[in-house]
């Protein structure tokens, strides 16, 4: 059996991109995780240390967004998932990093990489 923790909507400043001004100015991106765990100890425990502590795991997953930039936003997203895999009760994680200001030349709404890693 496998239980899900979500963090969705994630919200850092980052300076990631290919291009000078993204990386000069910064840009906003936006997170969502989904760890694969198992909460049952938890729930019986109703102890925060058999879990994931979703509060630091997102202070974590920020400091990765605000640290050292990078060019694709599929490096930023396996960064983030090599942060949540680093807990051995994490089975597996899906991260999605979106990119609202992605600067394309077409109107879109959001850019957005998935990525879904495993443990092991």
């Amino acid at each position: 059996m496998t239980d899900r923790i979500e963090l969705v909507g994630l919200r850092a400043r980052g300076f990631h991109g290919v291009l000078e001004h993204e990386r000069r100015d910064g840009q906003d991106f936006v997170v969502d995780v989904g760890l694969d765990v198992d909460t049952e100890a938890a729930a019986a425990s109703d102890d925060l240390a058999q879990t994931i502590d979703y509060g630091t795991l997102a202070e974590s997953i920020a400091a990765v967004v605000v640290g050292e930039p990078v060019d694709l936003i599929e490096t930023l997203a396996q960064r983030i998932a090599d942060v949540c895999l680093h807990d051995p009760r994490v089975r597996a994680v899906d991260v999605a990093v979106h990119k609202p200001s992605a600067p394309v030349t077409v109107p879109v709404e959001d850019v957005v990489v998935r990525i879904r890693r495993t443990a092991g």
